[in-house]
């Protein structure tokens, strides 16, 4: 059916009326954030962002306390299906649930605004700008490493680089939702391209008979029940990710569909490239190398690769830029969502006129983890939260099981079987238990700092005592980076 044209008329400058001619079409284009993450960027967000540098750096840490290589595989893959299982829970919360937010959001619906506030108060103090923090000094370390080997590269010059690599992913996420899912996609894809240059070498020394690292593969002498736990926590946290398509799911384009398609695409693309590239590693290099060197992706190409073994670097720095990129893309959602229950200010629920992205909910994190990178222990402060992350997201998955039961009429296009939920999330809880044993230190100042949340909800939230003068101040703030930002409220 054809659109007619509708007459605006409006006063120029002069004072004499013009007349515009203004389509139906036009008049329907509203302010808001459209549907633009395809089954391929939504795939590349999940990949993108579990794939980070943990893969190329660091897998000892799992044959280390798994105890042997036989053992180390078993737990690379138990970690795969494990995390397919929280996937396929979070799944079925997206489609459920059409919001996006995340872990927030699913916390809001399931058991209130309490708990929804306390996890929404521990990401923005202290866990997304540190684990921002983390991933972007990885890239700063590595995209600088071939410059200045074999020599170590000053600290100082890996602030600055990360500071720039920083800026930068927070001006493509504030300028456009297009070109950020794009780059996206490119990144992921060289990151598959790195992990495929360390595959094929590996099986093809694997297919020459090079299986000698493979013998005694199951010697149970090393395996330690005490340990294996903590290879467990390990992997999980390798696999971690899997859940940040479930914070844009309002901009997925059939969510219905493209949410769970994406997810089982995305888990079965990086629990074989896991697999695959630690077999590629024990092929090339013996148990007590791989113990013995820092960042194993890197040994494993001066191994196999001679001079070429420089490239590896810069495909890691490559890596961290992606999960820097897509981790703040569907970061910053949260914090939309959040103003839109009230919980943090009007203005982080406000997108651009023109660009359509919401500039100053990807803007928040950027005081706080610039001042993290330069001043904070991020390190230390990692390690008080991570038990939190396994905590809040076992609770979500428990929340998934709560509303099997008291919204047993909500529509549900994707549903699991109730033991997939049960079983993800005995295991955090399980994880969560080992922490406040083996670390009780460290996991009750994490425990402690998220605490503060509760006080903090009663004062800005839930009673808003502040005085008039504040709360003029605040909408002073409110309304000027409005202006500057160029941002208005979405458009319903």
């Amino acid at each position: 059916m054809n659109r007619l044209p509708t007459e605006d008329v409006s006063a120029n400058a002069n004072g004499h009326k013009k007349h515009s001619i203004e389509t139906l079409d036009e008049k329907e284009k509203k302010v808001k954030l459209g549907k633009k993450v395809t089954l391929l960027s939504g795939t590349s967000v999940i990949v993108g962002t579990i794939i980070g540098a943990g893969i190329f750096i660091s897998p000892k840490g799992i044959l280390k306390n798994s105890g042997s290589v036989g053992m180390s595989l078993i737990v690379w893959i138990s970690c795969g299906v494990l995390s397919l299982f929280g996937a396929l829970s979070y799944a079925e919360l997206g489609t459920c649930i059409k919001k996006s937010g995340g872990h927030y959001t699913y916390l809001l619906e399931a058991f209130g605004p309490h708990l929804a506030f306390i996890k929404l108060w521990t990401d923005l103090i202290a866990i997304r700008p540190a684990g921002m923090a983390v991933i972007s000094l990885a890239f700063g370390q590595y995209i600088l490493e071939p410059m200045f080997m074999p020599c170590d590269v000053p600290p100082t010059a890996v602030k600055l680089v990360t500071a720039v690599g920083l800026t930068s992913v927070m001006y493509t996420n504030s300028m456009s939702v297009t070109w950020t899912a794009r780059i996206q996609i490119v990144f992921t894809i060289c990151k598959l391209v790195a992990i495929t240059t360390i595959i094929v070498p590996g099986l093809y020394q694997l297919f020459k008979g090079e299986t000698h690292n493979f013998e005694n593969t199951f010697e149970l002498n090393n395996v330690k029940l005490s340990t294996l736990p903590l290879a467990l926590y390990s992997g999980m946290y390798a696999y971690s990710g899997w859940f940040y398509l479930n914070f844009v799911t309002e901009e997925v384009d059939h969510s219905e569909r493209t949410v769970p398609l994406a997810i089982c695409i995305s888990m079965a693309i990086v629990s074989t490239c896991y697999v695959l590239t630690n077999v590629a590693y024990y092929t090339v290099m013996s148990v007590e190398e791989i113990l013995a060197s820092e960042a194993v992706a890197v040994t494993f190409a001066k191994k196999v690769m001679g001079n070429f073994s420089f490239a590896v670097p810069a495909f890691v720095a490559l890596s961290c830029y992606g999960s820097m990129n897509g981790s703040l893309l569907v970061i910053s959602r949260m914090f939309l969502v959040a103003s839109r229950e009230g919980q943090l200010p009007d203005v982080y629920s406000m997108i651009h006129v023109r660009r359509n992205t919401p500039i100053p909910a990807v803007l928040i994190l950027y005081p706080m983890t610039m001042l993290q990178l330069f001043l904070g222990d991020i390190y230390s402060l990692l390690n008080f939260m991570s038990f939190l992350r396994w905590l809040s997201i076992g609770v979500v998955v428990l929340g998934l099981i709560y509303l099997r039961y008291t919204q047993p009429d909500l529509p549900r296009p994707f549903k699991v079987p109730i033991i997939i939920p049960m079983v993800f999330s005995l295991t955090c809880f399980f994880m969560v238990f080992l922490s406040l044993y083996s670390d009780p230190v460290n996991t009750g100042i994490g425990f402690a700092i998220s605490l503060t949340g509760i006080p903090a909800y009663y004062i800005f939230v839930h009673f808003n005592w502040r005085p008039k003068w504040l709360q003029n101040g605040l909408d002073s703030i409110n309304r000027s980076l409005q202006i500057l930002l160029e941002v208005v409220p979405v458009e319903q």
